[in-house]
């Protein structure tokens, strides 16, 4: 009775530190509340993903920075929100974490909902009109144009690439 007595008063002083909101507390919020990362870790700084980039690529990043817990479904699940901003960070809180059982669960539907970034790729007649910015000097805009042009999907080869880039620049 004493154990029952001891829980009832946990519950009321977390509904009222909360204001009397409920799931306020850190069980609620955190994906993996009984995860404990092992002692003395420090994570590492992660790139930040806001929701614009292709979301394959950012978890391959995120994957690779995890040496030493990466094998732990858990641990994973649990530091990914450390590597989101913006609008993808907004996408994962106002998710129900509960709903993922694993690690595949979370990242399939992180894939759902920002697989458009991969899908809007552009095309070869996007690369053809790409045009040198006033503000840019060349070697900016050669940066720039062979970065968009490694987006093409299909991919460009770099036969292609080079003639594509020649032929429209050609002085």
């Amino acid at each position: 009775m004493a154990e029952e007595l001891k829980k009832l008063i946990g519950r009321v002083q977390s509904v009222e530190v909360g204001n009397g909101v409920e799931g306020l507390n850190y069980e609620d919020l955190c994906i993996q509340p009984d995860v404990e990362l092992p002692e003395g870790y420090k994570p590492h700084k992660f790139e930040m993903f806001d929701g614009t980039d292709d979301p394959k690529v950012h978890l391959r990043t995120y994957c690779d920075k995890l040496v030493g817990v990466g094998k732990n479904d858990q641990i994973r699940m649990k530091l990914f929100m450390r590597n989101l901003t913006g609008d993808a960070l907004s996408w994962y809180i106002s998710q129900n974490q509960k709903k993922w059982e694993n690690w595949v669960s979370m990242v399939s539907d992180f894939m759902d909902i920002f697989r458009f970034n991969t899908e809007n790729a552009p095309d070869v007649f996007y690369i053809q009109n790409l045009k040198k910015k006033p503000t840019e000097t060349f070697r900016e805009y050669a940066t720039r144009w062979r970065l968009e042009a490694s987006k093409v999907r299909p991919p460009l080869e770099e036969e292609q690439m080079n003639k594509f880039f020649v032929r429209d620049h050609d002085p």
